[in-house]
């Protein structure tokens, strides 16, 4: 299964005419039938599938390859290099995380360890043998609050505070990486508002609720070299906790998403484009009108195609997915939004601050301080 590709043009042409528009039968009047049904698919595909694919003049090919060969230069680099970027008593809330360090929800989480044994066997997720044996760099991508209630923000005013965690010898670093970020960020930000207009809200409920959120650019690096073996999970089958999390286009294949029905589908991401996957604080504010997605990595027979194809070109066989997870803000509270709080369900998503959520959830984990987990 293909899924569609959304282009964002034609929202972005009228989107300065538009902020904010609170009253809907003005706003879908201003957006006139074809927006608006825009906006409508672009709700209908995240409810149904809990990802999107998206095409954004603002961020070309050559942005996502400038970023990808730029991280497979630093994964690269020797282990005793890198370990030098890592910040374990800021809880890797910047800088690299080792391989061996995340571990995916579904080893430790006893209700999705259910639902999984309970699954059609062609639709169950590879097996897990323990922690996923990827590495990660943690950017904070945009402003963040200098005070907040939540500990979990305590990390991120220590980070703020702090010099920003930058590789010797990579000179284009801060810059690549906040161009990158701020570019994918403001990806996210479109879609919200759109999705928001497809869901029947105000076109910045979402985005309104985003500002000065702990938004992370998280790139993944995993070395196909001694783990591009068939089967190998680089990340195991989870959801992520944040609002939205968006990726450009990875060199290797190898990721899988649950559709809404269950289903289980290898997702292709044209050149060009943009992945937006959902994540559990959109479930939380539709009131599980949108499902956070389930997705794994894992080394299929399309990665290793890849592996021969760049082994003979004689390129990186590190894996790069240029992950961002965009967040609600720690302090805003998460809540069923408009309508969505008349929902039959809305009673199983209490209102809550947007920290406190990510601090329960990260208990689960034991994982105290990391914000994602793809």
């Amino acid at each position: 299964m293909d899924l569609p590709v959304i282009d964002l043009m034609p929202y972005l042409a009228v989107a300065e005419e538009l902020e904010p528009y609170g009253d809907r039968s003005k706003l879908r009047e201003r957006l006139g039938p074809e927006l608006s049904g825009l906006c409508s698919e672009v709700s209908r595909i995240l409810k149904e599938t809990g990802a999107l694919l998206v095409k954004d003049p603002r961020c070309t090919a050559e942005d996502n390859d400038r970023f990808i060969d730029m991280m497979e230069r630093y994964f690269e680099s020797p282990v005793e290099f890198k370990r030098l970027q890592e910040r374990p008593h800021l809880h890797y809330q910047v800088g690299v995380t080792p391989e061996g360090v995340e571990v995916p929800r579904s080893l430790v989480d006893e209700e999705i360890q259910e639902k999984l044994r309970a699954m059609p066997k062609e639709f169950q997720p590879a097996t897990l043998i323990g922690p996923d044996p990827k590495w990660r760099y943690m950017w904070r991508v945009g402003p963040r609050p200098s005070k907040t209630r939540f500990q979990i923000d305590i990390f991120l005013v220590q980070e703020l505070n702090s010099e920003p965690v930058i590789p010797e010898g990579f000179p284009e670093w801060k810059d690549t990486m906040d161009s990158w970020g701020s570019k994918m960020i403001s990806a996210i930000e479109v879609v919200a508002a759109m999705a928001a207009i497809g869901f029947g809200l105000p076109n910045d409920s979402f985005t309104s609720l985003m500002k000065q959120g702990p938004h992370l650019l998280a790139p993944t690096g995993s070395d196909l070299r001694r783990y591009g073996q068939e089967g190998t999970v680089f990340a195991g089958y989870h959801y992520d906790l944040n609002f939205l999390t968006i990726h450009g286009r990875s060199r290797f294949p190898g990721l899988n998403i649950w559709l809404r029905n269950g289903q289980k589908v290898e997702v292709k991401v044209p050149i060009g484009c943009l992945l937006i996957q959902t994540g559990k604080q959109i479930e939380w504010l539709t009131a599980g009108d949108c499902r956070a997605g389930m997705h794994e990595v894992v080394v299929n027979n399309r990665t290793i195609e890849a592996i021969k194809l760049a082994s003979k070109q004689h390129r990186s066989l590190w894996r790069v997915s240029s992950t961002l997870f965009a967040h609600i803000a720690s302090d805003a509270l998460l809540k069923p939004l408009g309508h969505f709080a008349d929902s039959p369900l809305a009673s199983e998503y209490p209102p809550m601050r947007a920290g406190e959520f990510v601090e329960q959830e990260l208990a689960v984990i034991n994982l105290k301080g990391k914000l994602g987990e793809h």
